[in-house]
């Protein structure tokens, strides 16, 4: 590679055409990529302890040249920090990363495709953060809610899940991971494959995580149990699936599928609880119906303002 063209690239004095060219010969080969950062590392040093030369000169110039002027120096760092924006953007590695993001609605779910091919199902409440473009050391998502992976399998290039209380890493996998922030809730769930759970607080306890088992998060705890009875992890379908869950549970879930708000003024129904499954499709009424019939309780609807009184 031309030192000429790599020093313009870190001026920022490229084409888009240029850019490109530098950006795959870096990918051509480990070699490559190493000689970037060494000369990145060079013009780092050059700019912050040698003066910006008035007339175009040789590095070999540059490098034996002596003389700081302060100023100089103060503008070399601004120059260095405008340019950081295009570096980044060129820039092989963790840092060039430009994010998409989906948050889905209340009363909603959806399915997305990464950029490596990983299948995603995102549950309502649920927003996700990912680069535009995987690179070449690592895949991650951020996630903020409920989603079903299923990871495409790089052994070369694990997939990371961050969530606010864990990280979880897989090669290729299908999973379920509930990490709504604001509550307590922190479970993952593996249909297949192998995954590790890190927790933020203590790095120690890292847990790897086998099929037909579920991790939960239990005062500060990573506790793992078998899980029995997977129509919990049926949303995906648009089935809400319940097994001897309280009923204020319940409503909290009725609340995130529906997009309203319920108000439960009737205490004896604190302590009931419900097994069963509601399709989404099925509307709200129905739902409440089907529990009426075991649970003792009535209801009012204020469709103005999307509130259900529990009564």
């Amino acid at each position: 590679m031309n030192k000429d063209l790599l020093y313009n690239f870190f001026k920022g004095n490229v084409s888009i055409e240029e850019g490109q060219k530098i950006k795959a010969w870096v990918e051509a080969s480990k070699e490559n990529e190493r000689t970037f950062y060494r000369e990145r590392k060079i013009f780092d040093a050059l700019m912050l302890y040698n003066p910006l030369p008035e007339k175009k000169i040789s590095i070999l110039n540059i490098l034996y040249n002596k003389s700081v002027e302060w100023l100089k120096i103060a503008i070399a760092v601004i120059f260095t920090l405008l340019l950081s924006y295009f570096y980044q953007e060129h820039k092989v590695g963790l840092d060039s990363m430009a994010m998409s993001t989906i948050s889905v609605p209340e009363g909603q779910r959806t399915n997305i495709t990464l950029p490596d091919g990983t299948n995603v199902w995102l549950n309502a409440r649920t927003t996700i953060q990912y680069p535009v473009s995987f690179n070449r050391r690592e895949r991650f998502v951020i996630l903020k809610g409920e989603a079903y992976f299923d990871v495409k399998r790089n052994e070369s290039k694990p997939f990371v899940v961050r969530t606010d209380a864990y990280n979880i890493e897989v090669l290729g996998t299908k999973f379920n991971v509930n990490a709504y922030p604001g509550t307590e809730k922190f479970e993952t769930t593996l249909m297949h494959g192998s995954v590790k759970v890190i927790l933020k607080t203590d790095s120690l306890q890292t847990v790897i995580l086998a099929p037909d088992h579920k991790l939960s998060l239990e005062k500060g705890r990573l506790i793992m149990t078998k899980v029995e009875d997977y129509n919990p992890y049926r949303w995906k379908e648009g089935l809400i699936c319940f097994s001897d869950e309280s009923f204020p549970n319940i409503m909290k879930d009725f609340e995130k599928y529906y997009g309203v708000k319920i108000v439960i003024e009737n205490e004896n129904v604190l302590q009931s609880n419900f097994t069963g499954k509601f399709r989404q499709s099925d509307g709200i009424d129905y739902a409440l119906r089907i529990l009426r019939k075991n649970i003792n309780f009535q209801y009012e609807k204020d469709n103005e303002e999307q509130i259900i009184y529990i009564k």
